[in-house]
């Protein structure tokens, strides 16, 4: 039980570590540049006041003074809403279609195993990677802030992360969505690419237009903030729940079609 999880991790396994490594690369790069920014006596925030409010909202931009405005915009509302978003519904994109292209999916079933555990390990062991990066890049963030002497409130930076792993298997289930559909795993990663990305502009575009509101409900990036939790404190509880329940729904329509689908 679990083999497939272990198989799957195990040959991620470099990837991950290597992506965790370069993303706490940045991110420590960044808190590195903030005190010469914090430094440099130009009003930022008065200057952002004059940028159009949608690219205010497509980067989360509120306040470039402190530490946790700085990094909710150069670090998270980038890599991780778009970058590890991106990354994750890419990655997931694959785990099943990949195997029926190379005609390793009649082998595996063959194996005492149904399709629904199948289905399940293959996605579940991205779950790894996740925590991973997130515990990697937490402490490095950490850490290089009280290297160059600013502080942080511990609980707004471990809350930025821990909710962004609903958000990152959000993403993960909607590439799994099109993995158990198509049966190329290159049309399924550019696919996923695509609506993430078309899901990110719509939570953007939305925000600032009167009357589309409602469309931002329909994006997973709507449902994690990084500024609301490190700017303001604002963790969204309900929100990761609500993140939540799309993955699992989602999980669950993916395994509907895999365990109908003639392969």
């Amino acid at each position: 039980m679990f083999e497939t999880v272990q198989y799957e991790v195990q040959r991620r396994q470099r990837g991950t570590i290597a992506l965790t490594v370069g993303i706490a690369a940045v991110a420590a790069f960044f808190v590195a540049l903030f005190p010469s920014f914090s430094s440099s006596g130009i009003d930022i925030d008065q200057m952002l006041e004059a940028w159009p409010p949608a690219l205010q909202e497509a980067f989360g931009i509120e306040t470039l003074a402190t530490i946790e405005g700085f990094l909710a915009v150069e670090l998270y509302n980038f890599v991780w809403v778009i970058v590890l978003g991106l990354y994750f519904a890419y990655s997931a994109a694959s785990v099943i279609a990949d195997d029926i292209e190379r005609d390793r999916m009649d082998l595996l079933l063959s194996l005492p195993v149904s399709r629904s555990q199948l289905l399940f390990e293959k996605v579940g062991s991205l779950l790894a990677p996740i925590v991973l990066i997130n515990l990697g890049v937490a402490v490095a963030v950490y850490a290089s802030i009280l290297a160059i002497g600013e502080s942080i409130a511990l609980s707004r930076l471990v809350m930025v992360h821990l909710l962004s792993v609903p958000y990152l298997l959000a993403c993960a289930a909607i590439g799994l969505i099109l993995s158990v559909t198509v049966t190329r795993a290159d049309v399924g990663k550019r696919l996923a690419l695509a609506v993430i990305f078309v899901l990110y502009l719509l939570d953007s575009i939305a925000a600032t237009v009167d009357g589309l509101g409602f469309i931002r409900y329909l994006s997973p990036t709507y449902y994690y903030n990084p500024t609301e939790i490190l700017v303001h404190g604002t963790y969204g509880i309900g929100d990761a729940a609500i993140l939540l329940v799309i993955t699992i729904v989602l999980l669950g329509i993916a395994r509907s079609i895999f365990v109908r689908r003639d392969i």
